[in-house]
Parts: structure tokens; sequence; C-alpha cells
């Protein structure tokens, strides 16, 4: 999963046993490369990969990966962000666009009636932009 910046860790056991540790960001990353490290507040190591590119404005964008499985290499890690992606844009559609967050419901039945119908009409503009992917841009839909 993604990481903010300025969240501490410590790159060595000992490190986080005396309570040294830095902000992710101020750390440096080796090229391509997993670095084993300890998050403060979590009490096992995980791996650590800094992912740099560059947005549509040709500005950098630098993304901080963390996973706990330390078997993992960075293909696989970047890879599972990817399809991680996908899962926030679908939640991103169901609360701005499909107004799920917005229920005036108060009883159960109304309540998955509303969650029901903002799941379907999110489904059906998923539909609606496959078919139309020229007028209606990924993360700009708006109903």
């Amino acid at each position: 999963m993604a990481c903010k910046s300025n969240r501490k860790v410590s790159l060595s056991e000992e490190d986080k046993k005396q309570g040294g540790s830095q902000r992710i960001d101020t750390i440096d990353f080796p090229e391509e490369k997993l670095v084993k490290g300890w998050i403060a507040g979590v009490d096992f190591p995980v791996l650590i990969f800094r992912q740099v590119f560059k947005n549509k404005d040709g500005s950098k964008g630098i993304l901080y990966l963390v996973c706990s499985d330390l078997e993992c290499d960075a293909d696989a890690l970047k890879a599972i962000h990817k399809k991680r992606w996908k899962v926030e844009v679908f939640h991103k559609t169901l609360k701005s666009n499909a107004a799920m967050a917005k229920s005036p419901s108060h009883t159960v039945l109304t309540q998955s009636d509303h969650l029901f119908m903002s799941i379907y009409s999110a489904f059906r503009l998923e539909v609606l932009a496959s078919s139309h992917p020229e007028t209606l841009a990924l993360g700009t839909r708006r109903l």
C-alpha cells in the first residue's frame, strides 16, 4: 500500500529500539530496490519501495510503497499497487459520483436500497465510460 512521505521509518532494528527514526522522504533509496525497514507504530518489518514517476503535467511524483510480505519483489509490489489503485478509483466513483455517502435514509431497508442503487449507478457509469472512452476520462466523470 502507499505510504505518506512524512511517516517515520527506521532502517535497522537497533534504530527502531532506540527510537532513531526519520521521515521516509529524507531517506536516500537505491533506484528500483526494495529496502527493509520498520515503520513507527508497526511492530514488524516491512519492505519499502520508492517509485518515481512523471505526472501528466510533466512534474515529478514520488510514491512510497510498503509491503509486509518480505518475500515480495519490486515488480510484484508495483503490480499489486496498480490493481489496488483501480479499487480506489471505484471507491471515489461511489463516494463522489454515485452519492453513496449522501444517503438521506434512516431505516435498514432504505439504506440498503440507496447502497444498491449507488453501486448500480457506478457500474452503469463505468459501462458508459468504456463504450465512449473519448468523452469520459477515468477519474473525471460527473453525473
